[in-house]
C-alpha cells in the first residue's frame, strides 16, 4: 500500500469511537480539605488495603472486633485510632503498622525545567540526529507508573526509519514542522496541533519528515519496575 493510499485511511473516524469515552477520573477532582491530616491518611490506607483483600467493612470488624462505626469513621478520616486499634487493624489486613503512615509522610516529587535546560540524552535505539531532551523524571512516585517525557528535534541530518518499539503507552504531539508518523502499518500526516496516542508496543517512529525542522512532544509512560527486576 502506498504512502497516498495509507494517509487516505486517516479520517476523523478515527477519533469517533473514543470521542466521548468514559473516563475513570475527573482531572478537575479536588481532595478533601483534610487529605493531609493524618487522620484522612490512616483511613485512606485502611480502606485500601481491606479492598486489596476482598472484605468488607462487616468482615474487618468481625476480625478485629472493632464494631462496623467504629471503622466507617477511621476509614473516613473522622477519628484518631488508637495504638491498640491500629496494632488490630494491622493483623487482620497483613501489612505492619507503618503502613498506615505511608500516605501521611510520603513526599510529592516536582521537577521544573526552564525552556532549553533539559536534559539531553540518547534512549536505547536512538538514530542519528534525533535529539531527545529528557524534560522531566521522577522515581518512586505514588502512582505505579512512569512517565518519561521528552522533547524531540528532527532535521536534516535525522534518519527516518521506524525502529522503536517498547513498552508502554506513547503521546506523541506536533509542535513545529510536518512529519508522516508511522504506527504498525499505516502513516498519520502530523502538522503542528496534532496529536497521536498510541500503544508503543508496535513498530512506529517517524517515516518521512515532510517540512523541517520538526519539533514534538513524546511521552511515554509505563509500569513501574520494582527495585531488582
Amino acid at each position: 500500500m502506498s504512502t497516498a493510499d495509507n494517509e487516505e485511511n486517516v479520517t476523523s473516524g478515527d477519533l469517533t469511537a473514543s470521542r466521548n469515552p468514559a473516563l475513570t477520573q475527573d482531572p478537575h477532582a479536588l481532595r478533601e480539605p483534610k487529605e493531609n491530616n493524618l487522620e484522612m491518611a490512616i483511613g485512606h490506607e485502611v480502606r485500601a488495603y481491606r479492598k486489596q483483600l476482598g472484605i468488607t467493612v462487616t468482615d474487618l470488624a468481625a476480625a478485629t472486633g472493632i464494631s462496623l462505626g467504629m471503622l466507617s469513621k477511621i476509614e473516613n478520616g473522622n477519628i484518631s485510632p488508637s495504638l491498640t486499634t491500629l496494632q488490630s487493624l494491622s493483623k487482620a489486613l497483613g501489612v505492619p503498622l507503618t503502613a498506615f503512615f505511608r500516605r501521611y509522610e510520603e513526599p510529592r516529587n516536582a521537577v521544573f525545567v526552564k525552556a532549553g535546560e533539559g536534559v539531553s540524552i540518547e534512549r536505547r535505539g536512538t538514530r542519528a540526529g534525533h535529539q531527545y531532551s529528557l524534560l522531566g523524571h521522577i522515581d518512586n512516585n505514588s502512582s505505579g507508573v512512569t512517565v518519561e517525557p521528552y522533547l524531540i528535534t528532527l532535521t536534516a541530518e535525522s534518519d527516518v526509519f521506524p525502529t522503536f518499539q517498547h513498552e508502554g503507552m506513547e503521546l506523541i504531539y506536533m509542535l513545529e514542522g510536518e512529519v508522516s508518523y508511522r504506527h504498525g502499518d499505516r502513516l498519520y500526516p502530523m502538522h503542528p496541533g496534532d496529536s497521536l496516542f498510541f500503544d508503543a508496543d508496535a513498530p512506529h517512529g517517524p517515516e518521512v519528515l515532510t517540512k523541517l525542522p520538526c519539533r514534538y512532544l513524546s511521552i511515554i509512560s509505563y509500569p513501574q519496575r520494582k527495585a531488582g527486576s
